[in-house]
């Protein structure tokens, strides 16, 4: 897979101190082999989106692996003064010897569903919780901002900018391999292409064009080195009066006569659709038709779309600051429940009941189904499960809603087909989950997303796309509700 930003890091204390108090306290109850369930996933789609991409599994399964306290970790929370040498004893051997479950990484999902499905003790459980949602929330993010973005370019290669205004230096390299799951097509952060193997693009910045005494000899000095490769930034000065006439001259006076064409030339500021449509008339009109016009300057989606609706004439996008910290909708919103425990040999579901109903959790240790329509192949919903319950699709299937209870559909036999969701990742500590490259991951992605019906992907009211719960499921949660209101 490669050596990856966090793959020989310690990261154990990546975590909130309410987790350690915690398990100290169970540990002190006697209560620390007790075996748990959580569910990890969010509540709301980012830029209220019809879908979301799940990424940053690879990240998570290196991160667990690592698991350890050193000497260090010890001697730091030794200097807090909540816990004894008893715990610390038990820390220094600590490791996770849990099983987790989880969704492909590169799979659309869908709010509420689990994402990830803990099994483990309740201290192992419970020391992994912020470690486990800060990589994945960051990377899902970024995956599903690309995505959008890739989605309004049809089809044009969208290249990842955004290193400088990312909010550190794992949220540039993590983000730009987010963004490539999403389908970004490059990026111009070095560090993610060594990593992960991503394509790298790149040419010049204004203070290369400025620190020449003029636009043409900062033209001329950049195509004799990179004669094979020549893409001028053209808008230092003036765009049309001095760039794109600049960038004319050096193709003919300084590119022809070594046999070399200029590749392309990029816009960075101003009105991009009307300057990319007078570019390209000048281009053509000198016979240039074959120099590709990019564009780039705190680019989103929205804009995107709007620039190729008024005919901009633009062969690729160059995204930065809206990609990489998704700007419109910064925050995932995944969220880690408690929703089983282990009981003299029982599974015993929990719940977590809220005043927002969004914020009731679905209980029990659960599976979690895609629904697919057999005629066209096409995903219908996702269904959650109690573990051990089967889908017969030779029978009629009746789902319903998380929430009204009164909204249910009826899927007739041998019309549909379901597929089992969550994947094995770890097993009782050891990690069963391929070693997928990011290219796999970017093509599954983009393979599943098939799989779903255009109308999930629409900028403005997507199509609310059904996750349900069977009537087993269901009559448990109301069940458990009724209960605790007594």
């Amino acid at each position: 897979m490669g050596n990856y930003v966090g793959s020989k890091r310690n990261l154990t204390l990546l975590m909130d101190l309410y987790e350690l108090t915690m398990s100290y306290n169970y540990f002190k109850q006697g209560n620390k082999d007790r075996i748990v369930y959580f569910d990890m996933f969010y509540r709301k789609n980012p830029d209220d989106a019809g879908f979301a991409i799940f990424a940053g599994l690879q990240q998570l399964i290196e991160c667990i692996e690592q698991l350890h306290f050193s000497e260090g970790d010890i001697e730091y929370l030794a200097s807090l003064h909540k816990f004894d040498d008893e715990f610390f004893e038990y820390l220094r051997t600590f490791k996770f010897n849990g099983s987790v479950y989880a969704i492909k990484e590169g799979t659309p999902v869908f709010p509420n569903e689990p994402l990830i499905t803990i099994k483990a003790t309740i201290i192992e459980a419970q020391l992994i919780e912020t470690l486990l949602l800060v990589t994945v929330n960051h990377q899902s993010l970024i995956a599903t901002k690309a995505s959008r973005i890739v989605q309004e370019a049809k089809g044009r290669p969208v290249f990842e900018f955004g290193a400088r205004r990312a909010q550190g230096y794992d949220s540039a390299t993590y983000g730009a391999r987010a963004a490539y799951i999403g389908g970004v097509s490059a990026t111009a952060t070095l560090s993610a292409g060594k990593m992960f193997n991503i394509p790298v693009v790149g040419t010049m910045a204004h203070s290369f064009v400025q620190s020449f005494d003029s636009e043409y000899e900062a033209f001329e000095a950049f195509a004799k080195v990179y004669s094979d490769d020549c893409i001028l930034l053209v808008d230092t000065y003036d765009t049309l009066k001095s760039g794109v006439p600049n960038a004319i001259k050096i193709a003919k006076e300084v590119l022809a006569p070594m046999g070399k064409k200029l590749k392309g030339i990029r816009l960075d500021s101003g009105d991009i659709s009307y300057l990319s449509k007078r570019a390209r008339m000048m281009l053509d009109i000198v016979g240039l038709t074959d120099v590709m016009i990019s564009a780039s300057n705190s680019l989103d989606e929205y804009l995107v779309r709007s620039i190729l609706d008024q005919g901009a004439k633009l062969d690729s996008f160059g995204i930065g600051e809206n990609l990489i910290v998704s700007r419109s909708s910064p925050v995932f919103g995944g969220v880690y429940k408690l929703v089983a425990l282990e009981k003299d040999g029982e599974i015993v579901p929990k719940i977590k009941i809220s005043e927002n109903t969004e914020k009731i959790t679905n209980p029990g240790y659960k599976k979690l189904y895609r629904l697919f329509e057999k005629e066209t192949n096409k995903a219908i919903a996702d269904l959650m499960t109690f573990h051990d319950q089967i889908i017969d699709p030779t029978k009629d299937l009746v789902i319903y809603h998380q929430t009204n209870v009164w909204k249910s559909k009826t899927l007739e036999a041998n019309t549909y087909f379901a597929k089992s969701l969550q994947e094995d990742v770890f097993i009782d500590g050891k990690c069963v989950y391929p070693q997928y490259t990011l290219q796999e991951i970017r093509e599954y992605s983009v393979a599943q997303k098939e799989l779903l019906w255009d109308e999930i992907f629409r900028l403005e009211y997507p199509h609310s796309y059904y996750v349900d719960l069977t009537k087993e499921l269901l009559d448990y949660k109301i069940k458990m509700l009724e209960q605790k209101r007594k």
